[in-house]
């Protein structure tokens, strides 16, 4: 067990070794970052641990491969460092990257949208409209896992390529696809019953699919993770979506161009309030720009 300091200057643990190699490999740390093992008080490089002085892991684990005392860890980490969702604030930066970087993420908005209604028209025509259409609705949330994971290394700093707008298929595709069914049978059992608990889960598993590819958690941990982390300010996050509700609607009343500057805003914010609550400890990076 590991404490380290993030590039924020505070202190993020107890966690796992394991943890901290997932910060390590996706860019969060290295092995130059201060750490004290778990009963001591002096504060080392990471490089000078056993556990990471031959670190040569260069990609995360697989989606799922976490252990359920390791997701329980991540859980309560996040839980006591995750501060208030700033709607106004998530909206603006992500105003900031979409300008800093319009062309790429207006493009991999766009072809995603395009390749996901191309699937769900393909499916209805083999399985019907009925069965084509859960198909499609299920598969969803791997388009959107992989456009949320290109937000995400974009607001980062990490290098971002098209592909990664599709990283849901490489990475996390059957803990995807089954927190996506999960999700959507308790979210139709919740409306079917009394309505507001549907309304509840609907917002408070926003977080879950970023989760998967990100944190690498397996689905059931990522739904109640997400769940966890967004109830003390379910309202902020509603609050965010409706917003981006509102913009979606100018968007469409702007016709296509619109739609294409109004989607990646709002997705921009709500990977924004991710990365304030879920993200890993030495925050984001300022907002990176395309090259000229």
């Amino acid at each position: 067990m590991y404490t380290i300091i993030g590039g924020d200057g505070k202190e993020y643990g107890p966690v796992t070794a394991g943890q901290v190699r997932l910060w390590m490999a996706a860019g969060r740390a290295n092995l130059e970052t201060r750490a004290k093992a778990l009963g001591t008080d002096d504060w080392k490089s990471l490089g000078d641990f056993s556990d990471f002085a031959e670190t040569g892991q260069t990609e995360l684990p697989p989606a799922g491969s976490t252990p359920s005392a390791g997701a329980e860890l991540i859980a309560e980490e996040i839980r006591a460092r995750a501060g208030k969702i700033d709607v106004s604030s998530c909206y603006e930066r992500s105003w900031e990257l979409l300008k800093a970087n319009f062309w790429s993420l207006v493009g991999a908005t766009a072809l995603v949208y395009v390749i996901s209604f191309a699937f769900g028209q393909s499916s209805e025509l083999v399985l019907g409209q009925v069965g084509g259409s859960l198909l499609s609705l299920v598969v969803s949330v791997v388009f959107l896992a992989g456009l949320q994971f290109y937000f995400l290394k974009k607001i980062r700093g990490q290098p971002a390529s098209l592909g990664d707008a599709f990283a849901g298929f490489r990475i996390a595709p059957l803990p995807l696809l089954l927190g996506g069914l999960a999700g959507f049978v308790l979210i139709a059992c919740g409306l079917f019953l009394l309505i507001l608990p549907g309304i509840y889960l609907a917002v408070a598993y926003n977080f879950a699919w970023l989760l998967i590819v990100d944190r690498r958690l397996g689905f059931w941990t990522a739904l109640e993770v997400s769940r966890r982390i967004v109830t003390p300010q379910w309202w902020r996050l509603l609050g965010l979506l409706l917003l981006g509700a509102v913009f979606a609607l100018l968007g469409l009343i702007a016709f296509l161009v619109g739609v294409l500057v109004a989607l990646p805003l709002v997705y921009g914010a709500i990977v924004y309030a991710y990365e304030d609550l879920c993200g890993s400890p030495q925050g984001a990076a300022t907002v990176p720009t395309d090259p000229p």
